[in-house]
């Protein structure tokens, strides 16, 4: 019969623990996961998170490769999966039942440590909040996930805080739900939101209006406007058109309070831009929206590089729970870079970091099995054992 290894817990990388280090103020905040019987659980919400970092710090190519990973390599046996060891059962039960109230409280706790941490690269213009939906091909057992015939997908929801380059707020629908209404509940009063023309909506840009909240978006050039003030415009300028307007034509879908729009050209394209800030300049408005590309550029490189978008769950619990630890895993690795590089998230910090991580565990001192109470047949069996 063969002898259990025991595992060899001198396997380590400081620098992993360095990463997650914020946490360790924050897990004191989060309520426990409690068994729903009478036996233990097999992975505490801690370990869900450990092994969910891991994912997509390692780039993880799915839960088979993960699970894998966690049962046969030392450093991830001894410092990432439960103590007992993990099976995919167990692993998909809590991915997808459990622990979604407890990821949220990180998200948002984390959320509020990066923001006092990190500097605010475009402060003169405001609180900047750029909003945008990413679909999620998902398969056709995900019921939830309605998109088309034939197709499945989600949507995230998300707002992207452009002076800071972090993720803001999230929400998770199927594909085929509208992006508009979101608005709302992701910006706060005082901030704006950057929206491109998906989110053109007149009754929506009043109630911003009335809740104190602001906005900068893009408008279709065909949209009737009603100058009620033209403004002034420097000769050399890109911009074209300055003035306060009523947008839509008259009656319902016309917007009952006043904002501005702002034309210019830029690579010969025309953009109209409607916007409640009043107290910017054309050239900073247009300048505004063209950090609306923030979020593009956050979805294209967060995708990429953590593999958020490899499904390793099914119902809409799990993936927002796959997700939440993606956008984690993000702020943890913008804090550590603004920590150690005294720069914002980029790949070529993220990779020294992976074979930091690699080259640590390496380095780590083997330590030999204790033989204490090993009898002499297990010895011999040890001593010729291959290696």
């Amino acid at each position: 019969m063969p002898l259990h290894q025991p595992l060899n817990k001198h396997y380590s990388a400081p620098s992993f623990e360095k990463l997650k280090k914020p946490l360790d103020s924050i897990f004191p905040l989060i309520p426990k996961i409690e068994s729903r019987g009478n036996r233990p659980l097999k992975m505490t919400f801690e370990d869900q998170l450990n092994a969910l970092i891991f994912f997509h710090l390692e780039e993880h190519t799915s839960a088979r490769h993960l699970i894998d990973v966690l049962q046969k390599d030392e450093f991830a046996r001894a410092h990432v999966a439960p103590e007992g060891g993990i099976s995919r059962s167990s692993f998909s039960e809590a991915i997808n039942e459990r622990g979604l109230e407890q990821f949220m409280a990180v998200f948002e706790q984390l959320q509020k440590q990066a923001g006092s941490l990190l500097p605010k690269k475009y402060a003169l213009l405001g609180e900047l909040v750029s909003i945008d939906g990413s679909l999620i091909d998902s398969v056709l057992s995900m019921d939830w996930a309605d998109y088309r015939s034939g197709s499945k997908k989600a949507k995230l929801h998300l707002g992207f805080d452009i002076n800071q380059g972090i993720p803001q707020k999230l929400f998770l629908t199927d594909g085929k739900s509208d992006e508009r209404p979101f608005v709302h509940d992701i910006i706060k009063p005082g901030q704006t939101g950057v929206m491109d023309r998906g989110y053109q909506h007149h009754q929506n840009f009043d109630q911003l209006q009335t809740d104190l909240k602001h906005f900068v978006c893009r408008i279709k050039a065909n949209t009737n406007k009603t100058c009620l003030e033209s403004y002034s415009i420097e000769p050399d300028s890109f911009v074209f058109y300055d003035a306060k307007v009523l947008l839509g034509k008259k009656g319902d879908k016309q917007t009952k309070k006043p904002l501005r729009l702002v034309g210019y050209t830029v690579d010969c394209v025309n953009y109209w831009v409607a916007t409640s800030r009043f107290d910017l300049s054309a050239e900073e408005v247009a300048q505004v929206y063209k950090l609306r590309w923030e979020i593009e550029s956050f979805f294209a490189w967060w995708k990429r590089h953590l593999r958020v978008y490899h499904l390793i769950a099914r119902s809409k619990h799990g993936l927002m729970v796959q997700i939440l630890s993606g956008l984690i895993t993000y702020l943890l690795l913008a804090i550590y870079c603004h920590e150690e590089h005294d720069e914002p998230v980029s790949i070529k910090r993220v990779r020294e970091l992976r074979i930091k991580i690699l080259n640590e565990t390496r380095e780590s001192p083997a330590v030999p099995l204790a033989t204490d109470n090993i009898n002499s047949q297990d010895r011999g069996n040890l001593q010729h054992a291959s290696p």
